[in-house]
């Protein structure tokens, strides 16, 4: 992957429009988890319950089998590196099916691995593909990151079948902006976390709350960040950020901010889908939202930065936890008091303070409420992806005699 990294990067950013060198970031961070599941692999497992000579009691992980391994398309190389390097290094053999709307890197990726014969596995398709996979009888475990949607649906089908599914589904990330920060600061954080790969990752700042102290110097400094903001061709290296991933998607983005305006919301920047080819949208910034608005309560997944204006951080906490999704927030303050506790009211997998971005640098978060189950990556994914046999050993007696 390291000596392919830009024939995969062009793929991955031919795919899903990802700038350059975002998907070039992507192959070097995929080729190294493949690196640590392989030095963990050996290391992890196993463990003596018992020194005593008379017994041994062993606890043995063992694979399940047959993992399925169904990936998304906005970061398609780093999650399947991590699901699929896991799954191999314990013994799982593979089908990896990847979204239909970026299939190529993964194509490259599976020629790249040149596992023997039928451990790693490529299914190409759509949803109907994906069905099919988690129907097969011969599959043992299901890794599944997306939507809400099909992993509610996933996890149901494997609760008729008392098959483990491993699921990390959709966020509604909040941000919550505290008084006595600065507006400039906050406002390049929320910028960072809202746009970053125009608004489609898992954990990106969809909804914000910001103290009415510090609202309108940040939303001045946000708007002025979104307009700022190179939008264009993922290939070109001077673009920040790129397209949408295709027509479909852009669509749901702009109808959910269509909603919003018409609602009462106004835009201070961006919101209109500008003509010509390609799925661009541009960085939007609404302010004047209300809570029951799609773009607060749905995963919008684009370049959407929705502020709400609050009067306390108490007030912004309360409104943060206030969703059916649990994958991970992120809190702006200066007192430490508060950061304590926003992280212990947060019921998400994964807590940011006064950073948009980071998170279990040596492991693993698991997502909260209907956000998924389970351990999507870090070491704990070893654990996802075997299962425990416990040995005991006692020695046979003597013969009489002998």
């Amino acid at each position: 992957m390291t000596r392919d990294a830009e024939r995969l990067a062009a793929l991955q950013t031919s795919d899903n429009g990802k700038p350059l060198a975002a998907s070039r970031g992507d192959v070097l961070a995929a080729a190294g988890t493949l690196r640590q599941y392989a030095e963990l692999g050996p290391l992890h497992r196993g463990r003596s319950l018992s020194g005593a000579r008379a017994a041994i009691d062993l606890m043995v992980p063992e694979p399940y089998g047959v993992a399925a391994v169904i990936v998304p398309w906005n970061d398609p190389l780093g999650i399947a590196a991590g699901l699929v390097g896991a799954a191999l290094v314990t013994g799982n053999t593979v089908v990896l099916k990847p979204s239909e709307r970026a299939p190529l890197a993964l194509i490259r990726l599976m020629e790249l691995l040149d596992a023997p014969a039928g451990v790693a596995n490529l299914l190409l398709g759509d949803g109907r593909a994906g069905a099919a996979l988690v129907e097969d009888p011969d599959v043992d475990l299901v890794c599944h990151v997306g939507s809400m949607a099909t992993g509610r649906a996933i996890a149901a089908r494997c609760g008729e079948l008392l098959r483990k599914a491993v699921l990390e589904l959709g966020g509604n990330d909040a941000l919550v902006v505290d008084e006595g920060v600065d507006p400039a600061w906050a406002a390049e954080q929320a910028a960072a976390g809202a746009f970053a790969n125009a608004g489609q990752i898992c954990t990106s700042v969809e909804r914000i709350y910001v103290h009415r102290a510090v609202a309108a110097p940040f939303l001045e400094a946000l708007s002025a960040r979104a307009e700022a903001l190179v939008v264009g061709d993922g290939r070109d290296e001077e673009t920040e950020m790129g397209p949408l991933v295709d027509a479909r998607h852009r669509d749901g983005v702009h109808e959910q901010v269509e909603r919003a305006l018409a609602a009462g919301a106004t835009a201070l920047t961006g919101g209109r889908a500008p003509e010509g080819a390609g799925f661009f949208y541009p960085p939007t910034v609404l302010t004047g939202v209300t809570d029951d608005m799609a773009v607060m309560t749905e995963e919008t997944f684009g370049p959407v930065a929705p502020v709400r204006v609050v009067d306390s951080f108490d007030e912004g906490l309360a409104l943060a936890d206030g969703t059916e999704y649990g994958l991970a927030a992120s809190v702006l303050t200066p007192s430490q008091e508060r950061a304590q506790e926003a992280w212990r009211r947060l019921r998400v997998g994964t807590v940011k303070v006064n950073a948009v971005w980071g998170g279990a640098p040596g492991g693993a978060a698991e997502p909260h409420k209907r956000s998924g189950r389970g351990y999507g990556y870090g070491p704990e994914l070893l654990d996802e992806v075997t299962t425990t046999k416990v040995v005991h050993y006692r020695p046979a007696p003597t013969p009489p005699g002998a």
